[in-house]
């Protein structure tokens, strides 16, 4: 399935929907921490929704998505229900994941949405795998694999590259670098920062992108995607980002200085694109204020939907602990003749 292209305006619009959408969930998500409605870790996306928009728009409902543990932006873009987020969040049975993943674990394979992992870099050979089963079945597919700069130092990033690039396998690379891995500033673990020159030298095309950009990161992502699919092989956007927040809600944030934050928070991408949409008349004060009504709405009513829906019964507890289907030798299993 081919992405049709769609007007400038139009995409605009979509992107700044998205990303105001992705920002005033996790505000939300923020409060319902402070008052223990959401328990356990959270990593907060504020500051990097250009880059979830931009690359979720250049797919495809039939393409898959891989993410992180910092991953409601990408989930939200990616189509997941506000509501189904929410009551994951909440622990709820119906959450995306039956409320047993929580902020980190989000998962929803009927809209390609192959979830988030606790694990830095665990998703790269996850990504890997889709594709080259995407190859083997014949299927016209983009894996899109989100990741942070600190993944790049682990060992997983290094053999998935090498592998992808070795068969040419249609995953596109999406690299979120937000300048930190957790408290560690990435010149004091990368000899080399240039991370798209890094990527290169496997063999893939890499190029790096304004991730505060949102406009930009849609347009590299759908180039990206476009050549993915004709083809060429993986390709590797390095999207230099930045968060807003602290790494999660239990970080004192000591690592970097105040002033280089709000340097960074200069640059939001969602005032940026309120700015140029209105020096370009496509957007007015009036369509702002319905935008944001309507996110407001959609928001309130997830919450709603998480604080009625049911916990899991306890005597499902050990449910999807092992597999239900029966091995063979064991009683219930059917032997298939030949």
């Amino acid at each position: 399935m081919v992405r049709k292209s769609r007007p400038r305006t139009t995409q605009r619009s979509e992107l700044l929907r998205q990303m105001l959408r992705i920002r005033r969930f996790e505000e939300h998500c923020v409060e319902l921490y402070s008052s223990e409605k959401i328990r356990g870790f959270m990593h907060l996306y504020i500051g990097e929704e250009a880059v979830a928009a931009g690359v979720c728009q250049a797919l495809t409902p039939d393409d898959a998505v891989v993410s992180t543990y910092r991953e409601h932006g990408h989930a939200l873009a990616r189509g997941v229900p506000a509501a189904a987020i929410m009551a994951e969040m909440y622990g709820k049975a119906a959450g995306c994941s039956r409320g047993r993943g929580g902020s980190m674990h989000l998962f929803d394979a009927d809209r390609g949405f192959y979830g988030g992992s606790a694990i830095v870099g665990g998703g790269l050979p996850l990504a890997v795998g889709l594709a080259l089963a995407d190859r083997f079945q014949g299927r016209n597919r983009v894996t899109a694999c989100f990741f942070g700069d600190g993944a790049m130092a682990e060992g997983e990033f290094h053999e998935s590259l090498n592998l992808a690039a070795l068969w040419r396998l249609p995953v596109l690379f999406a690299c979120e670098n937000n300048l930190y891995a957790m408290g560690t500033a990435l010149a004091k673990s990368h000899a080399q920062t240039d991370l798209a020159l890094r990527a290169a030298g496997y063999g893939v095309v890499a190029c790096p992108v304004d991730g505060m950009d949102a406009p930009a990161v849609a347009e590299a992502a759908d180039r990206a995607a476009e050549s993915i699919r004709a083809g060429a092989g993986p390709h590797f956007l390095e999207l230099r980002t930045y968060r807003f927040r602290a790494h999660s809600m239990y970080d004192p944030e000591r690592y970097r200085d105040k002033a280089e934050v709000e340097e960074w928070k200069k640059r939001d991408p969602i005032e940026a694109l309120i700015a140029r949409m209105t020096a370009a008349q496509e957007l007015t004060s009036d369509d702002l204020a319905m935008l944001e009504k309507e996110i407001a709405e959609e928001i309130d009513q997830a919450v709603a939907f998480a604080e009625q829906a049911p916990v899991e019964p306890l005597e499902d507890l050990t449910k999807f602990v092992h597999s239900e289907i029966p091995l063979p030798g064991d009683p219930g299993h059917a032997e298939v003749s030949s």
